[in-house]
C-alpha cells in the first residue's frame, strides 16, 4: 500500500502513517487506517473488482440528510475508486467505533433508520436475488449432505434447522415499494461511537429494496426476543418520520432471503475456503452467527406490532 499515492489521488494532504496492516476485515474487503496532515482516513480495499454503482451518491445524500455515517472522499476528478499499484481503493473519513452491539439504544437505531428511509435517489437496476430469492430445499439438502460427508462440526445443527429454513422461505414475496436502502443493517454495520451515538458503515451493498423489509431486518437484529425493544425502535422510527410499517409475514422476506444466503455462503466457504472466509475456522464462526440464535417463524411473529 503506497500511502503517498493514496493521499495524492484523494487529495488528503501529506501521508504521515499507514497502519502496518488491515485494521478491520469484512466479507468483501479489508480496511486500513491512513493518517495524513489533513486528518485520519479509512482506506477500503475490496477482495474482488467492483464498481460503485451509485452507492457513494446514496451515502453522501444520507449524510446530508442527517444519517450518522462516514463521509465519502472522492478523487480529484470525482471518482470513488483509484487504482494504487494496480489495486482499487476507496476512502472514507475515519470514525472511532466500538464493537458490534445488538443491544444498541433502539431509539437511536429507529431514528437513524427513519432518516435513512427519508433519502430518495434514483433506483438503479433490479433487486438482487440475494435479497429476494430462497435458497430452496434441494440446495439445503445438497449442502447438508456435503457437510456431513466432510465432517463439518455444525452439520447436525444445520440439519436440525433445515425444515424451519424451508418453511420460512414460504413467507418470501417480492418487494413492492422500492427505493434505495442500505440493505446491510446488521450490528456489524450499525456501530456505537465514543460520544454515545451510532454510525452506519459499509454502504457498498446499498440498492433497491422495500423499506418495510429493511425495518423488519432492523427489528430482528436489534430486538430479537424483546418486544419492548421492538416497540421502542418502531416508536422512534415513526416519531422521526419513518414511512414503513410491518403488516404481514412477507415483510420479513429480505431478512429470510439474506440470512438464508449468508448461511449457504458460510457453509460453502467451510467446504471451500476463499477470500471471504480464508479458513474453516472463519467459516464456522460466520455460520455460528445464524446457528447460535436462529430466526424462526415464531420469533419473527413476535416482532409484529
Amino acid at each position: 500500500m503506497d500511502a503517498s499515492a493514496i493521499a495524492r489521488h484523494f487529495s488528503l494532504g501529506a501521508a504521515v502513517r499507514l497502519s502496518d496492516g488491515p485494521v478491520a476485515r469484512g466479507k468483501q474487503g479489508v480496511v486500513w487506517r491512513l493518517d495524513t496532515t489533513e486528518g485520519r482516513w479509512a482506506i477500503k480495499v475490496p477482495f474482488l473488482p467492483a464498481e460503485d454503482g451509485g452507492t457513494a451518491d446514496f451515502q453522501e445524500a444520507a449524510c446530508a440528510a442527517g444519517v450518522p455515517a462516514p463521509r465519502v472522499r472522492r478523487t480529484g476528478d470525482g471518482h470513488v475508486f483509484a487504482a494504487v499499484d494496480g489495486v482499487p481503493v476507496r476512502v472514507y473519513e475515519w470514525v472511532d467505533l466500538g464493537a458490534p452491539d445488538p443491544n444498541l439504544d433502539p431509539e437511536l437505531v429507529g431514528a437513524a433508520l427513519a432518516a435513512l428511509h427519508g433519502v430518495h435517489v434514483d433506483t438503479a437496476g433490479p433487486v438482487h436475488p440475494w435479497y429476494t430469492e430462497p435458497v430452496g430445499a434441494p440446495r439445503w439438502d445438497e449442502l447438508i449432505a456435503a457437510l456431513h460427508r466432510e465432517g463439518a462440526p455444525f452439520a447436525d445443527r444445520l440439519a436440525a434447522l433445515r425444515d424451519e429454513l424451508v418453511a420460512l422461505e414460504s413467507w418470501i414475496e417480492p418487494p413492492t415499494n422500492l427505493q434505495i436502502c442500505h440493505r446491510d443493517l446488521w450490528a456489524d454495520n450499525v456501530l456505537p461511537t465514543a460520544d454515545g451515538g451510532l454510525c452506519v458503515i459499509d454502504w457498498e451493498n446499498s440498492g433497491a429494496a422495500d423499506p418495510a423489509q429493511e425495518l423488519a431486518c432492523a427489528l430482528f437484529e436489534f430486538a430479537r426476543h424483546d418486544r419492548g425493544r421492538a416497540r421502542a425502535l418502531t416508536a422512534a422510527y415513526r416519531s422521526a418520520g419513518g414511512p414503513a410499517t410491518l403488516s404481514r409475514h412477507g415483510d420479513f422476506s429480505m431478512l429470510i432471503a439474506q440470512l438464508g444466503h449468508i448461511t449457504e455462503a458460510a457453509a460453502s466457504d467451510w467446504l471451500s475456503p476463499g477470500p471471504r472466509s480464508p479458513d474453516r475456522a472463519a467459516a464456522t464462526a460466520w455460520i455460528s452467527e445464524v446457528l447460535d440464535d436462529p430466526h424462526s417463524r415464531d420469533q419473527l411473529s413476535l416482532l409484529f406490532e
